[in-house]
């Protein structure tokens, strides 16, 4: 097989020259985080396929503008992934707002679906609305801090911040999203493992 590249940014360079094969090893490489991160903020499979395939042709296209960060484009993926995940969002809202205007389908049968759902859907439904209580910077900074582990300091150089800013509103997102999340669990349900994992 060759020397597969420990970083990004020799494959990145080469996708730029056209190399369609070095893009493949970048899609292969970063998919599946770029889908946790996805289904994350959506808190639906289908939803989070469409914004994961957004993500990355939105890394083609605008390609000329992508920043490697510590030798990777994960982090510039997953940043555009936020942002697929809220146009999503408001798409869906719209598309609600449309069906909630028609007649009423059948209600037996609507709860015939609710029924099947699993708890798995309600957990990444609720982080999904703790998630959407903050404004999409602050989305983007605990993306990258706490699920998918970057350090305080290459979140803050993605998103131009200095670490000390990052700091604090990394606090004050994490406070918000407990609140949230014991809103939506009146059940003694301990949130702290999901909002932990900050890193200096």
């Amino acid at each position: 097989m060759g020397n597969v590249e420990s970083d990004d940014e020799g494959l990145w360079s080469r996708s730029l020259k056209g190399e369609s094969e070095a893009f493949r090893v970048l899609y292969a490489r970063h998919r599946d985080r770029v889908f946790r991160h996805a289904y994350r903020l959506s808190g639906d499979r289908h939803d989070a396929e469409d914004i994961m395939a957004t993500a990355f042709l939105e890394l083609w296209r605008c390609r000329a503008k992508v920043r490697i960060v510590e030798g990777s484009v994960l982090p510039w993926l997953l940043v555009t992934t936020t942002n697929a995940a809220r146009n999503s969002g408001r798409a869906a809202l719209r598309y609600r707002r449309l069906l909630a205007s028609l007649p009423r389908a059948d209600e037996t049968e609507r709860a015939g679906q609710d029924f099947y759902r699993t708890a798995q859907d309600v957990l990444d439904q609720d982080l999904a609305r703790a998630l959407g209580t903050l404004n999409a910077g602050d989305v983007h900074l605990v993306s990258l801090i706490v699920f998918e582990e970057y350090t305080i300091a290459a979140a803050a150089a993605v998103l131009n911040l200095t670490p000390g800013a990052a700091k604090t509103r990394m606090h004050r997102a994490r406070q918000r999203m407990r609140n949230a999340l014991q809103r939506s669990q009146p059940s003694p349900v301990s949130t702290t493992p999901v909002l932990e994992g900050e890193r200096s």
